[in-house]
């Protein structure tokens, strides 16, 4: 199976995903996040001469791809979870689960202000990358049932869970 989590930067994603791999204990489960394939840094897009980390053309889609196809096809289920993860057609046709989970503008903002893993950023950066996930983050051509989690909350794990076993949303 492959499980695409998708979401603005601070939403949960990463989060969720670890918890989707405590719950399934699965030795063969893995969890591929889109921020590990960006391209080369000369090759990064840039913005107000710094790279711009949210912008499509910063990810290697096809080396994602490559790499959930070659964890699948080792019989493993791959958790593919990235801001993006919906944006590339050719990546969007390998999902069996997908999930989005949402968070108001209010809420990103608070917690990507809080978030310092990589030092404070600079406010208009963070509105960038509040209207690139507006622009480029959000579900689009999805073919299969659409789990929305609101963010904000603790998630049901037993609808998400319901979800990943039968692809349904009750």
């Amino acid at each position: 199976m492959i499980i695409a989590i998708g979401g603005v930067s601070n939403s949960g994603k990463s989060a969720l995903a670890a918890a989707i791999q405590e719950v399934f204990h699965q030795d063969n489960l893995v969890v591929l996040c889109q921020d590990d394939f960006t391209v080369a840094p000369e090759n990064m897009p840039k913005i107000a001469g710094r790279p711009d980390w949210e912008h499509p053309s910063s990810i290697d889609h096809t080396r994602f791809r490559q790499s959930i196809l070659k964890h699948h096809s080792e019989g493993k289920t791959v958790i593919a979870e990235g801001l993006m993860v919906f944006h590339d057609t050719e990546t969007g046709k390998l999902f069996d689960r997908c999930i989005f989970i949402e968070i108001s503008e209010d809420c990103f903002l608070s917690r990507k202000k809080a978030d310092l893993r990589w030092g404070a950023e600079p406010d208009w950066y963070i509105r960038h990358i509040w209207e690139n996930y507006l622009n480029f983050g959000l579900p689009k051509g999805i073919s299969i049932p659409l789990l929305r989690i609101n963010g904000e909350f603790e998630p049901d794990f037993n609808t998400i869970i319901s979800y990943l076993n039968n692809g349904t949303l009750d």
